[in-house]
C-alpha cells in the first residue's frame, strides 16, 4: 500500500484573516503533517504564515492580482502543486472551515493508499453545533448526514483530489466563478471512471450560511447551470435538465427580484459560449442513476 504524499491548499480573498489563521493552527494540529501547504490570495496580498504560526510541511503563499473566483484561485494552487512535482493528493478548505479533529490528514491519506481508482473525497460541513444543513449533504432527499458512501458530487467547502485523476479530467473550470463548479469536475471525473467518495467521518466544520448571501448568486446560478448541461450532458438530457430545475426554481424562489436574475442568468448561458462541450457517456448517466443521483436532478 503506497502511502501518498498530501498537500493542503486554502484560497482566500483577504477578508477572513482570524479565520485563515484558525484553519491555519487547525492544519498545524493534524497527526499527519501535509508535505505542502498552498495559500492563494484572490486579488489580496498575503502575509508570511509559515513563520508565524509554525506550520508543518512547505509552506507558499501566491498573491494574485485579481479575483479569479473560487474555481480559478484554487487553479493557481494547483498549477504551483504541479511544478513542485511531490504531491499526490490535494486537500482543499475554505477559508473560514476548521479542522476539528487531529487526524484528517492522515485518514485522507490512508483512503487514497487503499484505493488506486478513489479520485474525490467529500468531507462532512458542520456548524459550530454539529448541524449539517441539507443542501451539504450530496445526496437527493433527506439523507442521513452520517450516511458515507459512493456518491455523484462533493462538497466545495472540504475535499481532496488526487493530483493524477484532475491529470486525467481536466482542473476545475474557472470561468463558472462561483457556483456549479463541483458538480462539473464530479461529472468528469465519474465520466474517466473515477469514484467519489463521501467520507462523513473527515469533518470540516463551517459556520452556517445560505449560497444566497452573494450577491451574484440567483444570476450566476442559472447562468452555471446552463453551461454545466451545455459542456457535459448528452444533448437528450439537456432540455429534461433545465426544464427540471427551471420548475423546481420557480417553485423554491420567494423574491421576484431573485427571479428575475436567475431568468436573466438562465438567458446569459444560452447565448453565451459554455466552453469545451465534452459529454458524459450514457454508461456515465447510468452509473450515475445507480449511485441515486441521475445527472438530472
Amino acid at each position: 500500500m503506497v502511502e501518498p504524499r498530501i498537500a493542503v491548499a486554502v484560497v482566500t480573498m483577504g477578508n477572513r484573516p482570524a479565520e485563515v489563521d484558525a484553519l491555519l493552527e487547525s492544519v498545524a494540529k493534524q497527526d499527519l503533517a501535509p508535505t505542502r501547504i498552498v495559500i492563494v490570495g484572490n486579488g489580496c496580498r498575503l502575509p508570511e504564515f509559515g513563520r508565524r504560526l509554525s506550520l508543518p510541511g512547505e509552506v507558499t503563499t501566491i498573491d494574485v492580482d485579481e479575483n479569479l473566483g473560487c474555481p480559478g484561485g484554487r487553479n493557481v494552487a494547483l498549477a504551483r502543486l504541479r511544478e513542485f512535482g511531490d504531491v499526490d493528493v490535494v486537500v482543499e478548505l475554505d477559508d473560514d472551515g476548521l479542522l476539528v479533529d487531529p487526524d484528517v490528514l492522515r485518514r485522507v491519506r490512508d483512503l487514497y493508499a487503499a484505493d488506486s481508482r478513489l479520485g474525490i473525497v467529500g468531507f462532512r460541513i458542520a456548524d459550530e453545533l454539529g448541524g449539517t444543513q441539507q443542501r451539504h449533504v450530496p445526496r437527493v432527499g433527506a439523507s442521513d448526514p452520517m450516511r458515507g458512501g459512493y456518491v455523484t458530487g462533493f462538497l466545495g467547502g472540504g475535499h481532496a483530489l488526487r493530483m493524477a485523476m484532475l491529470e486525467e479530467t481536466g482542473d476545475w473550470p474557472a470561468e463558472f466563478f462561483f457556483a456549479h463548479e463541483e458538480t462539473d469536475l464530479a461529472w468528469r471525473a465519474a465520466d474517466a471512471g473515477w469514484k467519489i467518495l463521501y467520507a462523513p467521518e473527515l469533518l470540516l466544520q463551517h459556520p452556517r450560511t445560505s449560497p444566497a448571501r452573494h450577491a451574484i448568486y440567483y444570476r450566476v446560478t442559472a447562468r452555471n447551470r446552463v453551461w454545466l448541461v451545455r459542456r457535459r450532458l448528452p444533448l437528450l438530457l439537456v432540455p429534461v435538465h433545465l426544464g427540471i430545475w427551471t420548475l423546481l426554481t420557480l417553485a423554491r424562489t420567494r423574491s421576484l427580484a431573485g427571479l428575475r436574475a436567475w431568468f436573466g442568468g438562465f438567458v446569459e448561458g444560452l447565448r453565451e459560449p459554455a466552453g469545451e462541450r465534452r459529454p458524459m457517456r450514457w454508461r456515465t448517466v447510468w452509473r450515475l442513476t445507480r449511485l441515486g443521483r441521475p445527472p438530472v436532478i
